[in-house]
C-alpha cells in the first residue's frame, strides 16, 4: 500500500479557505492528493461518479471527506445525509469542518453519520496543526476494517477503488 493512495476530498466554497487548506497540506508535507469541489451538488456528482467525475482514475473515491456545512446548492448536512444512503460511500469517513458552533449543527452532523466535527481555526497556525493532526490520525494511525485505505476496497474493474492487479486488497 502506498501512502499516496489516500485521497482527500475538500468540499469548500470559500476560495480563501481553499487556498489556506492547500497551503496547510503543503506545509504539513501531506503528499496525498487533495481534490476540491466547491458546492454540495458538485460534491454529490464527484462522489457519485457523475459526468466529468465518472473517470475514477482521474477522480478517485476519496479516503476521507473534509466537508463544510455552509455550501451553495446543497448544504453539507444534505451531502452527508446523501452519502450515508449510498452503500458504496457509507464507510468513507467524513470530517465536518465548519465555523458553526451551533449545538444543533453538531448534533445533526453526528446523527447523520459524521465521524468528526471540527471548528475551523481562525489563524493559519491553528489550521496547519489541525491538518497535521488529521493527516497523522487518518492517514498514518487509523485502521480500516480491511486494514487498507478505504479507497482500495471493492469497486468495478478499472475503478480506482479496485486493488491493482496482482496486489491483495
Amino acid at each position: 500500500m502506498n501512502i499516496t493512495d489516500f485521497t482527500f476530498l475538500l468540499v469548500e466554497e470559500d476560495p480563501n479557505d481553499i487556498l489556506l487548506f492547500q497551503r496547510a497540506f503543503a506545509e504539513a508535507n501531506l503528499v496525498n492528493p487533495l481534490r476540491i469541489v466547491r458546492d454540495g451538488d458538485e460534491a454529490v456528482n464527484y462522489l457519485g461518479g457523475v459526468g466529468a467525475y465518472a473517470d475514477r482514475v482521474r477522480y478517485p473515491l476519496p479516503s476521507l471527506v473534509l466537508l463544510d456545512l455552509k455550501l451553495p446548492r446543497r448544504s453539507g448536512l444534505e451531502v452527508l445525509q446523501w452519502m450515508r444512503q449510498q452503500p458504496a460511500l457509507k464507510a468513507i469517513p467524513v470530517i465536518v469542518l465548519t465555523s458553526s458552533q451551533e449545538h444543533a449543527d453538531v448534533r445533526t452532523a453526528y446523527s447523520l453519520g459524521a465521524n468528526s466535527y471540527l471548528i475551523k481555526p481562525v489563524g493559519f497556525g491553528g489550521l496547519l496543526e489541525m491538518v497535521r493532526a488529521i493527516g497523522m490520525y487518518w492517514v498514518i494511525l487509523n485502521q480500516t476494517p480491511s486494514g487498507t485505505p478505504l479507497n482500495r476496497r471493492g469497486g468495478a474493474p478499472g475503478d480506482a477503488a479496485t486493488p491493482a492487479a496482482g496486489r491483495p486488497a
